[in-house]
């Protein structure tokens, strides 16, 4: 029983050796800085600008909500392109309803000014 189940403990094992061994890598060889701007943010090498309570507009939550529904939707597709030659008629029509509601979607929020930038 235990040979079936070898090659996923040495898989489990082997990822904890490899996180343990990069982790312990970068705190030895790694760069230490002890300068006044340790603590203060850093992102794509330019300094921050202004204070960090400003607001961020809707617009781009809305964006980023509507990305993870169409997202989501399109994940759905993905197990029905696999399998659509073994569903015939029935679930090419299921699908095309589907794709029809993801449409009329699209074009509410395009209708709704959801992905306007002005």
């Amino acid at each position: 029983m235990f040979e079936t189940f070898f090659p996923i403990l040495f898989l489990i094992i082997l990822a904890a050796v490899i996180a343990v061994v990069m982790a312990s890598l970068s705190v030895l060889i790694g760069r230490k800085s002890s300068g006044k701007n340790r603590g203060e943010p850093y992102e794509s090498g330019v300094a921050p600008k202004g204070g960090t309570k400003e607001r961020i507009p809707v617009k781009f939550y809305m964006v980023a909500i509507l990305f993870i529904i169409f997202d989501i939707e399109v994940i759905f597709l993905y197990p029905w392109a696999v399998i659509s030659d073994k569903l015939g008629m029935f679930g090419f029509i299921e699908m095309l309803i589907f794709v029809a509601i993801l449409l009329i979607g699209y074009f509410y929020v395009l209708g709704k000014g959801a992905l306007k930038w002005d």
